[in-house]
C-alpha cells in the first residue's frame, strides 16, 4: 500500500472514530490534534478544549471548563483574559489591539493595544466580534453576530448590532 492510500485508510477511521464518539465531522488537522491538549499547550485552564485551527496571537489567559470553537481568533497582543465556565461558539474574532490610527496616519501613529476581559460563564454566539478594551461581566450572553464595543455587564446581554459615536 502507497502512502497517500494508507494515510487515506489512517483518516477513514480517525473520521468513523469521531462520528461515533461526538457525532461530527472535523477538519483533517482536528482529526489529528486533540482540542484538550491543545489548550494544555497554551496554558489554558484544566478542562478547557480548542480547536486546532483557533488563531491564537500574543497573551491570552483562559480559565477551567471553557469551550472554545472552531475558526475563533483570540487576540492577546494587549492581553486577552476569559474566565471559567465560557462558551466561545464558532468564528467568534476577539481583539485587544486596532490598526485604525496607525493606518489613517500612513504609520505614523502607535498602533492601539487595551486588555480585553471576559468573566465567568459568558456565551459568545457565533461569528461575534468583541472590540479591544471591553468587559464583559460574568454570566453575560451575547448574542450570534453581535459586535461588542462596550462594556456588557455581569449577567447582562448583548444581541445584534450596536453602534457607539467615535469623537
Amino acid at each position: 500500500m502507497n502512502q497517500h492510500n494508507q494515510l487515506q485508510s489512517e483518516l477513514k477511521v480517525l473520521r468513523q472514530e469521531m462520528k461515533h464518539k461526538f457525532n461530527r465531522h472535523v477538519s483533517i488537522q482536528d482529526l489529528l490534534s486533540d482540542r484538550w491538549e491543545t489548550a494544555q499547550f497554551y496554558g489554558f485552564g484544566e478542562g478547557t478544549s480548542c480547536y486546532n485551527n483557533v488563531l491564537i496571537i500574543g497573551d491570552v489567559k483562559v480559565g477551567k471548563n471553557t469551550w472554545i470553537g472552531p475558526n475563533v481568533i483570540l487576540d492577546g497582543s494587549g492581553g486577552l483574559e476569559i474566565g471559567d465556565h465560557v462558551s466561545i461558539s464558532a468564528g467568534v474574532q476577539i481583539y485587544t489591539h486596532d490598526t485604525v490610527e496607525w493606518s489613517t496616519s500612513l504609520g505614523k501613529a502607535e498602533i492601539q493595544r487595551q486588555p480585553t476581559q471576559l468573566g465567568d460563564g459568558v456565551y459568545v454566539g457565533p461569528n461575534s466580534v468583541i472590540q479591544m478594551g471591553t468587559t464583559v461581566g460574568d454570566k453575560a450572553i451575547i448574542g450570534a453576530m453581535s459586535f461588542v464595543n462596550k462594556d456588557i455587564p455581569a449577567a447582562g446581554k448583548w444581541l445584534g448590532t450596536r453602534l457607539s459615536r467615535v469623537p
